[in-house]
């Protein structure tokens, strides 16, 4: 009898000591999930400012948001979009000038102060992850080289003394051609007459833990080898195995061309002894549009690279030397730039214009984890900015004429009659008639003055039609992505509070019951 209550008093005691333990440990797990899920690979986007109607800081953001848009790359410290950035778990690498080298890399104080200014004002309520030191200096401005080294020591150590250095990670981007011979990648190598340059910096990256930063277009590679590098190679499109490409000396198989340019890196570090620094591809891309030099540039080509680009990074297949490791990816660009000067394509790199519709439609349902828009599906038909009244006039009669739209909505008194504007209710008709023909290809043009958006239109009580197709799930998310967001964070920090409560009462019956079950087992 004294044995199975001695049996049972000991069970009570290792359950006691069990639930200690779990609760004790819950926030620690919670952050090494976060830590891990941060690991994982990622599709982000380079924002790029020369846009002529670029949407203010906040509206940038609520945008991003809406498009799941969970990494960015900023070309400098723009410090009303980290601001906007706060508190929405957007990842963000900022970026440093190469205008700015010189006075960064002659002085540690500059140093300090740019970090303390930029990243310490506002990292963690900014998810600050990368620092950028320039951009392509060893190739666009080699006079620059050798301030890149020390710029970047000196903003590591700034980093260093925040204590920052494990969590936001500093290197620099590099055009494709600092390697040489990149296919077959066994083959390729880092421009010796820039070794002076490259060694130490590996050095660092493998000491400090941060990336290989190289910009990677295959576009480019394809159009300096026409007839050598097939267009379907380049796109990622499925190959038959006598069209892959194959590296002799290793015999492994390239079904794309950007698998071949991260291979390229990985072999040329591997000649000067590094093997433990990872490619972070910062930017990647296909134009939508080009001159008559530039057939190639195409919405079709565009939307079948990068939609494929998505696809390949979340099958998280890596590359043949690394099928373990998948390459991070920033794709150049969430908006046309079109104050840049000529070419055209320099113009239409752009997933998106800056008034935020998309400038093609991208191919992307199932992937789930990037962009708001397989823009195929949750897509709305309205009318362009800047068309004068009379023509738009025009196509609303048409649409809800012969083109039977249902304009039943947008009569006096019904919910989208307001505001009364031919702008407002020829938005709805056309999204009547776009919908109703199966955004059928054509179906949102009413002779060039309406345009396809991935923003629900829909505002107030009045739905569009888009809207009621998918219980106008889209208007929602993007009405309540703050409040959902400011939700999920006052739910943590309450859940925070309540284990830390939870342990410390734990703790204090813990300490109060050790005593009586001493007591219990000398008695027993």
């Amino acid at each position: 009898m004294a044995n199975s209550k001695l049996n049972l008093l000991f069970r009570i005691f290792l359950l006691f000591f069990a639930i200690s333990e779990l609760l004790i440990s819950s926030p620690a797990e919670s952050s090494n999930a976060e830590q891990k899920e941060d690991r994982q690979p990622f599709v982000g986007v380079n924002i790029g400012t020369d846009v002529s109607n670029l949407p203010s800081s906040s509206d940038l953001v609520a945008f991003l948001k809406l498009q799941k848009i969970t990494h960015v790359r900023l070309y400098d410290a723009a410090q009303d979009i980290i601001k906007a950035l706060a508190r929405t778990n957007i990842r963000v690498v900022i970026g440093i000038p190469n205008n700015q080298l010189l006075a960064i890399g002659s002085s540690n104080s500059t140093a300090a102060s740019w970090v303390n200014r930029n990243v310490v004002a506002y990292y963690p309520e900014t998810l600050i992850t990368g620092i950028a030191v320039g951009d392509e200096v060893l190739t666009s401005v080699p006079s620059s080289a050798p301030l890149i080294l020390p710029a970047i020591q000196s903003l590591y150590n700034a980093l260093v003394a925040s204590n920052l250095h494990n969590q936001i990670k500093i290197s620099t981007p590099h055009a494709a051609s600092i390697i040489l011979d990149p296919f077959p990648p066994s083959q390729a190598y880092f421009n010796q007459t820039l070794a002076s340059h490259i060694v130490p910096l590996l050095q660092f990256l493998s000491k400090a833990g941060s990336p290989l930063m190289m910009n990677l277009y295959p576009y480019y590679v394809f159009m300096e080898n026409k007839g050598v590098v097939p267009l379907d190679n380049a796109l990622f499109k499925p190959l038959t195995p006598s069209k892959e490409m194959v590296d002799p000396n290793t015999l492994l198989h390239y079904e794309n061309v950007l698998d071949a340019m991260i291979d390229a890196a990985y072999f040329s570090m591997k000649n000067l002894n590094v093997t433990d620094v990872v490619v972070l591809v910062t930017e990647t891309g296909w134009p939508s549009k080009g001159d008559s030099k530039e057939p190639y540039a195409t919405k079709d080509n565009a939307d079948t690279y990068n939609s494929n680009l998505i696809k390949h990074i979340y099958d998280r297949s890596g590359t043949p030397l690394h099928p373990e490791t998948t390459s991070s990816v920033y794709i150049y660009e969430l908006f046309n730039e079109d104050l840049r000067a000529p070419p055209v394509s320099e113009a239409n790199w752009g997933l998106f214009y800056g008034n935020t519709t998309p400038a093609y439609l991208l191919h992307v349902s199932g992937i789930g984890t990037f962009l708001a828009n397989d823009t195929t599906n949750q897509t709305y038909c309205i009318a362009m900015d800047g068309i004068d009244t009379k023509t738009l006039q025009a196509a609303l009669d048409w649409a809800c004429g012969p083109g039977k739209a249902n304009c039943s909505e947008i009569q006096p008194g019904e919910s989208c009659y307001q505001p009364n504007n031919v702008k407002s209710h020829a938005s709805y008709a056309f999204d009547s008639y776009y919908q109703k023909e199966g955004k059928a290809p054509g179906s949102c043009d009413f002779k060039g003055v309406a345009i396809i958006t991935t923003t629900d239109p829909s505002h107030g009580s009045c739905i569009f039609p888009g809207s009621k197709k998918i219980s106008n799930k889209t208007s929602q998310g993007s009405n309540s992505t703050t409040q959902s967001s400011n939700a999920g964070n006052n739910k943590l920090r309450l859940s925070s509070i309540k284990i830390s409560a939870l342990n410390n009462v734990l703790h204090i019956s813990f300490a109060a019951a050790l005593p009586f079950m001493m007591m219990m087992l000398f008695l027993f």
